[in-house]
């Protein structure tokens, strides 16, 4: 989800989301990103604080990079092997990481 912020004369700031949807191998990407992010966070934290988010924040993109790796391979299936449902979380996905 892209955010574009604009001035007006009447307001401070107004703020635009960018709904495009993101394809699958976007959203593999972005959670390969922000796992390598998370984890150079964590490796040079020093506050016992910041060590728990970061433990919790790896967690949360390994499960969602598992998820986006299993309709990957779901999607590679010939037609008629698979269930034929997309998980209703893709959509999120693609504006959580967009």
């Amino acid at each position: 989800m892209k955010m574009y912020f604009s001035q007006s004369p009447n307001t401070s700031r107004v703020c635009e989301e960018d709904l495009t949807p993101v394809s699958l191998q976007d959203s593999l990407k972005k959670t390969r990103q922000a796992l390598a992010i998370a984890y150079s966070g964590f490796d040079n934290a020093l506050d016992e604080d910041l060590i728990d988010s970061y433990i919790y924040e790896i967690n949360s993109l390994q499960k969602r990079y598992k998820h986006l790796t299993e309709l990957a391979a779901l999607e590679m299936e010939p037609e008629g092997q698979g269930s034929g449902q997309h998980s209703p979380i893709r959509a999120l996905v693609s504006h959580v990481f967009s």
